[in-house]
């Protein structure tokens, strides 16, 4: 009861709006000094300095920074201009291209928030201006750019791969097909609603000027930051490179086409350099905070209580996965990705070995599961990143409206990887 009253005490501090990192950490320091005394903190230090030095979690601020560059050079906003030539002729041929220049973005930075705010900020208004539906408009761009939680290289991945002790190469490799998946609904989706309701998505009418120009433009736009990705992705796939090692090829890269683009100036360097400061050290306070309520919670009996609990629940091995991923989807609704795979699944991992559960196909639907937690409110943290730069005309509900069609795609997803362990082995 101790353990499961840290974690109620934890809930009821996060509703009044106390900041997570300090949250966990704070109840894990009252509970350990009171039940524990001070011998449980010499580890605390220890503990800590293995998080800050581990060869894994470096790749996170170098995936950040990658991602950063092509974003604040302009190399983003260039891919979606170039698809929206491409398809935008078409009816929902914006929502498409959004949807592709979301993977690709996905694939090159990782970050949720840059994809959103950068598509946010240049797609929207496009799609507002030739007549598209609100909430589609909002749903596709939200959609589109929290597939940085499921596409290589996901931070998420990085992390699942860090907690579940598996490598993060294996985890990239098996989130492939579940993110294409992903990639082909989203864009079914886009046309069907395109062909049943013309209003909501026409077409935009073609600019003058042969095709093959514009089909020639936008090969030269896409191609060199997707050779990039291919190359960062390609060298973990095939075990030639750690993640660590390609993120930092991945952000030289980023730099060199920046200066290719003749879009590099040392301000925009300094820029990224603080950005990619201040979301690592988001990253690695809330992770130092979880940690340290981790290891209370175990030394509190925490883990047990909750093994016994979970060893009795009714059917078997499929029971175990069903209620774990509606635990999981619930509190999406209140914690970030890292809160729960720092918290939660280390609380769970024994029992994957008990009841014969493969880790990486179980850390699959979890990072697929994690990513509905940007989309669902009060905490979707990309409803929020699109509010911020959404004009007034589009209201938060039309946003929620709009995404609701796109989290029961992610959840079709998640059950087709469920029943179908063998999609994330088929690369």
């Amino acid at each position: 009861m101790i353990a499961l009253s840290m974690f109620l005490v934890c809930l009821i501090m996060l509703a009044f709006g106390f900041p997570v990192a300090f949250t966990f950490g704070g109840v894990a320091l009252f509970y350990g000094l009171y039940f524990e005394g001070l011998d449980l903190f010499l580890m605390v230090a220890e503990r800590m300095h293995s998080i800050m030095t581990s060869v894994t979690l470096m790749a996170v601020p170098l995936f950040i920074f990658m991602g950063l560059v092509l974003e604040k050079s302009g190399i983003a906003e260039s891919m979606l201009e170039s698809m929206g030539s491409l398809f935008g002729h078409i009816r929902g041929g914006l929502a498409v291209s959004t949807v592709i220049v979301g993977m690709l973005l996905a694939a090159a930075t990782g970050v949720v928030g840059a994809s959103v705010i950068t598509m946010g900020l240049i797609a929207l208004p496009i799609m507002l201006k030739y007549g598209y539906d609100k909430r589609l408009a909002s749903g596709v761009i939200c959609a589109s750019g929290t597939l940085g939680q499921i596409i290589p290289p996901s931070i998420v991945l990085i992390i699942m791969g860090d907690v579940l002790q598996r490598p993060v190469g294996n985890f990239f490799r098996a989130a492939l097909v579940p993110g294409l998946i992903l990639v082909g609904f989203y864009i079914v989706y886009c046309l069907i609603i395109a062909w049943l309701r013309k209003d909501a998505a026409p077409a935009i009418p073609s600019k003058s000027g042969p095709s093959l120009q514009r089909y020639w433009h936008a090969f030269k736009t896409i191609i060199p930051a997707l050779s990039l990705v291919m190359i960062v992705l390609g060298t973990v796939i095939i075990g030639i490179a750690t993640p660590t090692e390609s993120a930092a090829m991945g952000s030289v890269g980023a730099i060199l086409l920046a200066i290719v683009n003749r879009k590099f100036k040392f301000n925009m360097l300094h820029q990224v350099a603080m950005e990619t400061t201040k979301i690592t050290t988001m990253v690695f306070t809330i992770l130092a905070g979880a940690t340290f309520f981790s290891m209370v919670f175990t030394y509190t009996d925490g883990d047990q209580a909750a093994e016994l609990l979970l060893q009795h629940l009714p059917g078997g091995k499929w029971g175990f996965i069903l209620l774990m991923m509606l635990i999981i989807f619930l509190l999406g609704f209140f914690l970030d990705f890292v809160e729960i795979a720092y918290i939660f699944i280390p609380m769970i991992t024994p029992l994957l070995f008990q009841l014969g559960i493969d880790p990486l196909w179980f850390g699959i639907l979890v990072a697929l599961n994690l990513q509905t937690s940007f989309l669902t409110p009060p905490v979707g943290f990309s409803l929020f990143y699109l509010r911020g730069v959404a004009p007034p005309t589009v209201t938060t509900m039309d946003i929620y409206r709009g995404m609701l069609p796109f989290i029961f795609l992610q959840v079709l997803t998640l059950a087709l990887v469920a029943l179908y362990p063998g999609l994330i082995k088929l690369v």
